[in-house]
């Protein structure tokens, strides 16, 4: 079936994410079943209908950015139709995305988030102390994304070089360098968990107090739990940690490509965003240092 070829496709030429493989049949699976009320299929809708789903999901309250991205997967599905001759005309040539309002990155303040990495008070003793706080500390250190933690192993550290290997987005791997005092904290934990002695042996970096591999969901109890020290932000994500690192580079000087690369982003729009939150900043200093602002 086609739809089976193109997730083919997706999967194994465009090289997407498990993640993003499942967004793509859900919204792809949500736009069939709004088909299947007018008695449509892929081939005979048109623009219109597209605009039509489009507007139900806003009069239901779907934010504009998960439209977008529905309609992204949308534009995707159509052009692989087009191209292997399936449909003859793709009627996401008149669709537009709704415009999506420019929110800043949420960030949590470096000052506090140094102490609370410092502090021998906040984390527990043991193994599950340990870990937790390599978790905080590989994610604000390296900007790395929660799946990219999940899935780094052992063997992704390079004690000699002082650096690690993230495979990030479409299998794409770039190397990020840690501090000495990161590179002592991976050395510290890794023998830890050998002296542990766990039934089954993981090559995975993370793991559950038994020795299993870790899960996005445990990352993001541990960020939750510790960021809660410090933040009263709603949202206390890892890629909060994430804008954080980024935050924290560009606002101490650093060059915004290096940045990029840091990041694993495709293109540099991406990374700009960051830019925003360092002019507010400019802006709050200017307030309070200028005598005629």
């Amino acid at each position: 079936m086609f739809l089976e070829r193109f997730f083919r496709y997706l999967q194994f030429e465009k090289r997407f994410s498990p993640h993003t493989l499942t967004s793509y049949k859900n919204d792809i699976g949500q736009f069939a079943e709004y088909l299947s009320g007018y008695e449509l299929d892929y081939a005979s809708a048109k623009h219109s209908v597209v605009r039509s789903w489009m507007v139900e999901m806003m009069d239901g309250g779907t934010e504009p950015k998960t439209i977008a991205r529905k309609l992204s997967a949308l534009r995707s599905f159509y052009k692989f139709l087009l191209r292997e001759g399936l449909v003859e005309h793709n009627p996401m040539l008149q669709v537009k995305a709704p415009k999506i309002p420019k929110k800043l990155p949420v960030v949590v303040s470096e000052e506090k988030l140094n102490v609370l990495l410092d502090s021998d008070m906040v984390f527990p003793e043991g193994f599950s102390g340990l870990r937790d706080r390599l978790v905080m500390e590989l994610l604000f250190s390296t900007g790395m994304r929660l799946a990219e933690l999940v899935a780094l192993k052992d063997s992704d550290i390079d004690f000699y070089s002082q650096s690690l290997k993230v495979l990030g987005k479409r299998n794409k791997e770039r190397i990020i360098p840690i501090s000495t005092s990161l590179l002592n904290l991976t050395k510290l934990y890794i023998s830890e968990k050998k002296r542990q002695n766990f039934d089954n042996i993981s090559t995975s970096l993370i793991v559950k107090n038994n020795g299993m591999d870790a899960y996005p969901k445990l990352i993001y109890r541990i960020v939750n739990k510790y960021l809660s020290e410090i933040s009263t932000h709603t949202k206390k994500s890892p890629h909060i940690l994430r804008h954080t690192f980024a935050t924290s580079l560009l606002n101490n000087g650093a060059d915004i490509n290096a940045i990029k690369e840091l990041l694993g982003h495709a293109s540099l729009a991406a990374t700009q965003v960051y830019t925003h939150n360092s002019v507010e900043r400019l802006k709050s200093i200017y307030k309070q240092a200028h005598p005629k602002a």
